[in-house]
């Protein structure tokens, strides 16, 4: 669609198990039973207040791959893609990776702290860091950036995990 600007929907894996626990590496730590069945409705909350999005990249880390896999299957029709970029504590790199997509392209990320908030600190033009925009784990962002990821743009809203399941119990 012609004049339609990029829109970058920005999604915190949901919980996983601790660090060492059965001696995993960080890089390998599966969602919780919990948190696989909490983000399963958060992710139908998602879907009813979010259209599709065109592409929908995650993390290579464990975590987030299956994060990002239950968030396909509520959106349907989507498979979801490893961007590396999502594995690094590094906005910068992250953004260069956005930048290869179409101009008015829909795109889910799902990655981690504190990537996430200092991304849309960026997206937003503020100062990364400053904590005001911390992802709780299954939570998520919608960012429209009328001039692609380079420029500020505009939050149309930050919501909560518990209030994205609540949006998707049935």
């Amino acid at each position: 669609m012609a004049g339609r600007a990029m829109t970058l929907l920005l999604i915190r894996h949901a919980p996983a198990v601790r660090t060492g626990t059965d001696g995993r590496r960080d890089h390998d730590r599966p969602l919780t039973k919990r948190g696989r069945e909490r983000f399963r409705r958060a992710a139908r909350g998602l879907a009813r207040i979010a259209d599709r999005p065109d592409v929908l990249l995650t993390s290579p880390l464990t975590r987030a791959r299956a994060t990002g896999e239950i968030a396909a299957a509520a959106f349907e029709r989507i498979t979801p893609r490893i961007e590396p970029a999502l594995g690094q504590d590094d906005v910068d790199v992250l953004v260069t990776a956005l930048k290869k997509y179409r101009p008015d392209a829909s795109i889910a990320l799902v990655g981690h702290e504190p990537t996430l908030s200092g991304l849309l600190a960026h997206l937003l033009g503020m100062h990364q860091g400053d904590g005001r925009f911390a992802f709780k784990k299954g939570g998520a962002a919608l960012v429209h950036l009328p001039d692609g990821p380079s420029m500020p743009g505009q939050l149309l809203w930050f919501v909560k995990p518990r209030i994205l399941r609540s949006i998707g119990t049935p």
